[in-house]
């Protein structure tokens, strides 16, 4: 899928620039999130993600991940967009939340990371009514959760190397 969800309705796909994350507060008032929220569900499977901590005039990357180790899955939004010559590009969104303890220091919001026994509530396709969807979203246990910085050559997405992920001292 395509990172930055691209409502039915857009006339240009470009618009899912604009929205590679939702915030979970206004999920269910924002026209392009209220039917993905009821119908297009997803996780986003990961180990890990990055937010960019200002130090001064420099950002300094900061790799989060589980203290476990493990994958999660953020919570996620997909839908289809059909061009007018017929392609069809399926897109996705992260959805973000306030920020726990630990991270409030680098960044104001987080991704949502759902619980293992969150999962099956958030994919069930029978499952439409935001009031069972929307307490899902908040933010993972601080105390479950590392950060670290990494080298600076995260702040450009040509590098691919296990370089992006050591801590740096």
């Amino acid at each position: 899928m395509r990172w930055g969800l691209i409502p039915p309705w857009a006339k240009d796909p470009a618009i899912g620039y604009k929205m590679i994350n939702a915030r979970c507060e206004t999920l269910a008032e924002k026209f392009s999130f209220r039917k993905p929220l009821k119908e297009h569900r997803c996780l986003i499977i990961a180990d890990g993600f990055y937010e960019w901590q200002a130090q001064g005039p420099v950002k300094q990357p900061m790799r989060i991940m589980l203290k476990s180790g493990e994958s999660f899955g953020f919570a996620g939004l997909w839908d289809e967009w059909k061009s007018p010559m017929g392609d069809i590009i399926q897109s996705c969104a992260i959805i973000t939340t306030e920020a726990n303890e630990l991270l409030k220091s680098v960044h104001d919001r987080m991704p949502v990371i759902l619980p293992t026994e969150a999962e099956d509530v958030w994919l069930n396709p029978q499952t439409h009514d935001p009031v069972v969807l929307l307490p899902l979203l908040k933010p993972y246990p601080a105390e479950e959760m590392k950060v670290y910085p990494v080298s600076t050559i995260m702040n450009s997405a040509r590098h691919d190397t296990p370089e992006c992920v050591v801590p740096i001292t």
